[in-house]
């Protein structure tokens, strides 16, 4: 099986090595992330400038690059530059967790969303603690789960979020507002943008968010289309 590892932190992360250098036990693994962080660039790309692309040694078993652009542009240099195939792409492991409304935000989601786009499986990999340990100590029980329960079956895109103390799994669904959003005066006319997590008045362990919060590694499916398929069956025949 053909790798592919990316992330939104930065190729010199520690996570990214990290689950690469897991993720050899499972195949061939090429490592392919952005040269700075771009959190919050979602599958956005860039195609009106050049881009720097170089190939890095961080490890002797891992062939890896970095690319001076977006996850998403990462995901396309593997395919469209190097001109390869994948059977899977493990984003990740994110710093800070990517739940409800904020994944349409994330450079994590965005990078399997772009995978999606030429057929690889993606899942998308986040925790909320710098030291990753429990993430880690968890890759193993989350991959079995997956290949048990034939999940790269029933579909093609998840997002997984691990808690800092895990009770079990949860099958979940994308929940509503994870964080409050602000804008906040600096100096002169600069703003910053800053939020906090909203709290749940009724927990719902089958959303993403609520099953996080109750101790539960969550794992949603996603689907990359943008299309109303329920309007479309209505309006289909107008």
């Amino acid at each position: 099986m053909k790798i592919l590892i990316t992330n939104d932190d930065g190729y010199l992360s520690p996570s990214i090595l990290r689950l690469a250098k897991w993720a050899t036990k499972l195949g061939e693994v090429t490592l392919i992330a952005p040269k700075s962080e771009q959190s919050g660039k979602s599958q956005s790309i860039d195609f009106c400038s050049e881009i720097e692309i170089k190939k890095v040694d961080l490890d002797p078993s891992i062939r890896a690059y970095y690319v001076d652009s977006t996850p998403a542009d990462c995901v396309r240099f593997a395919t469209a530059g190097l001109c390869e195939d994948f059977d899977l792409l493990f984003s990740g492991i994110n710093y800070g967790y990517n739940l409800g409304d904020d994944i349409v935000y994330s450079g994590t989601i965005g990078a399997i969303y772009e995978g999606a786009r030429v057929g690889i499986k993606g899942i998308a990999i986040s925790t909320d603690t710098p030291s990753f340990d429990v993430a880690y100590a968890n890759l193993d029980k989350i991959y079995d789960f997956i290949c048990e329960n034939k999940l790269l079956e029933c579909g093609d895109l998840y997002n997984v979020n691990i808690p800092l103390e895990v009770k079990g799994i949860k099958i979940t669904r994308q929940g509503g507002i994870y964080f409050s959003d602000r804008f906040v005066h600096r100096d002169g006319d600069m703003y910053i943008q800053e939020g906090e997590p909203v709290p749940t008045e009724i927990p719902d362990l089958g959303k993403d968010i609520d099953a996080m919060r109750a101790g539960y590694i969550s794992i949603t499916p996603l689907v990359a289309s943008r299309t109303d398929f329920t309007a479309y069956e209505k309006l289909k025949n107008i």
